[in-house]
């Protein structure tokens, strides 16, 4: 005899196997990330959605933390998503220092193993800063560790933009983001340990306009991330 539940089983198992086979692929293979804040301009605007590759270090048993084999170290330059090690807030930041490194920020100039970062094509812009409205900031390259990125700083904002060296310990990043006076970061967080690492993020799969009724921006679809 047949129970109800066994036969909405049988009729849904379709459905329930395309549901199982999702969930796997989210939680061990691939998954996307919406940006709802600031914290990576000018590289990542809110309304980005990035695509993240979580077999980029790791295969994890899907649903859970069990690391079952690992496939990859992260590298200086890599943008992630990790659970933050206060809250397990997930976040997206950039990898600027691995274990093993010698890492310090004086007046915002990073240097890494003894290397001071070169800041050149400094660019003046207005940026939308959330609950204030567009605030004056200045656009750099940074380049340092074979590095090169684009980062910025708001003008008159105090954030944490001098610390001393650290040396970075075995299983741990430390992560910034690129929009430095903008950014709950390692500065603020502390360390982060490679087990919290969810993955890289790789592309901009798709991105809407917040502040333009969700018009969407066309031209970063399928964007590649630097």
């Amino acid at each position: 005899m047949k129970t109800p539940v066994m036969q909405l089983l049988r009729e849904n198992r379709g459905f329930l196997i395309f549901l199982l086979c999702f969930g796997f692929f989210r939680t061990a293979i691939a998954d996307w990330n919406p940006i709802p804040t600031g914290s990576m301009r000018p590289n990542l605007l809110e309304g980005d959605v990035v695509l993240v590759n979580r077999l980029a270090y790791d295969f994890k048993l899907p649903l859970s933390q069990i690391v079952v084999a690992r496939l990859g170290d992260p590298q200086r330059g890599d943008i992630i998503t990790f659970s933050s090690p206060t809250d397990g807030t997930r976040l997206i930041k950039r990898i600027v220092a691995v274990g093993g490194d010698v890492i310090e920020m004086r007046d915002e100039r990073l240097y890494i193993n003894g290397e001071a970062a070169r800041y050149e094509h400094e660019t003046p812009v207005r940026e939308p800063v959330a609950g204030i409205g567009e605030w004056p900031a200045r656009r750099v390259q940074e380049q340092v560790g074979g590095q090169t990125r684009q980062v910025q700083w708001l003008d008159g904002v105090h954030a944490r933009s001098s610390f001393e060296p650290l040396t970075v310990p075995a299983g741990q990043l430390l992560v910034l983001g690129d929009n430095r006076d903008n950014s709950a970061d390692s500065r603020y967080i502390g360390l982060v340990p490679r087990e919290a690492v969810i993955g890289r993020a790789h592309h901009i799969l798709a991105s809407a306009d917040l502040d333009g009724v969700w018009t969407p921006r066309l031209e970063r679809f399928g964007m590649p991330l630097r």
